[in-house]
């Protein structure tokens, strides 16, 4: 399988992030492509909340969506949309961070909403919450395409390993983590902790990324990787965005689950901890 990935600094303009990602397509599918993975929030990074609630809608109006499944359809690519900002999809009224996959007819074959909001209050006197305006996901989710079974995530997920022990329980040979990391916990542990998921699992690890500076003021990290099940990485994309292709042999999953078969040795552990 070859995997474009899409390194990327959206806007706070869905017609014209939609244009950029109708563009990556054809460029994905010029270079060779099977699929195309592309970051979180990748219709809209805003995080003026006022100016957000009057640009987002819910999924059936969704001007990004409708563009990535009709030229998903056009170039005959499988797409996986990182996730996108929604809203009126909840009865709680929160909005939803939602990840798709899209074949190659233009079809959604799979949804998920993301598990585990960012709330933090960071060193240098960044605060996140998330949960003040996004509601959590409920499902698991993982997807049979062409070439393996891939386990849906999005960005913060990524530090909850019994996630991925599930997904890959689950039959997932790669884990597809889009991400808007900020930089200084993306200097300190986005490498780090996307190794550990891929060698934990025995899959690999596709991690799409929002980069540089953004119209709403923020600044993300970037290094969108590729990473086999063995923790090599495959690709860095650093911190330019732009368009990067990595060519996967699915027969290195099984030929590192037969050296170290972390999968076969897992076992279902007591819910209590005994302390003394």
């Amino acid at each position: 399988m070859r995997a474009a990935i899409l390194q990327c600094t959206s806007g706070i303009d869905p017609a014209a992030n939609a244009a950029m990602l109708v563009g990556a397509i054809h460029e994905a599918k010029a270079g060779g492509a099977d699929m195309l993975f592309t970051p979180e929030m990748v219709g809209c990074l805003d995080r003026d909340r006022k100016r957000a609630a009057e640009t987002l809608t819910d999924e059936a109006h969704d001007v990004v969506l409708a563009a990535v499944c009709e030229a998903a359809a056009k170039a005959s690519l499988w797409v996986h949309i990182g996730s996108l900002g929604l809203k009126g999809e909840r009865d709680d009224k929160r909005w939803s961070n939602r990840g798709f996959v899209v074949d190659d007819k233009g079809e959604i074959r799979a949804r998920y909403d993301k598990i585990h909001l960012f709330d933090v209050d960071l060193p240098d006197g960044v605060s996140w919450r998330e949960s003040a305006v996004y509601g959590p996901g409920e499902a698991l989710v993982a997807v049979d395409t062409p070439w393996a079974r891939m386990g849906l995530s999005v960005c913060y997920d990524l530090r909850f390993a019994d996630l991925y022990r599930r997904l890959s329980d689950a039959g997932a040979n790669i884990l597809v983590i889009p991400a808007a990391f900020t930089v200084p916990t993306g200097k300190a542990h986005w490498e780090t902790l996307l190794r550990a998921r891929a060698i934990e699992s025995a899959c690999f690890v596709i991690a799409a990324a929002q980069v540089g500076s953004h119209e709403d003021g923020r600044e993300t990290y970037g290094h969108s990787l590729v990473i086999d099940p063995w923790g090599e990485i495959l690709l860095d994309m650093g911190d330019k965005a732009g368009l990067g292709f990595a060519d996967i042999d699915f027969g290195r999953v099984e030929e590192v689950r037969a050296r170290v078969p972390v999968l076969t040795h897992r076992r279902t552990l007591p819910e209590r901890v005994s302390v003394s």
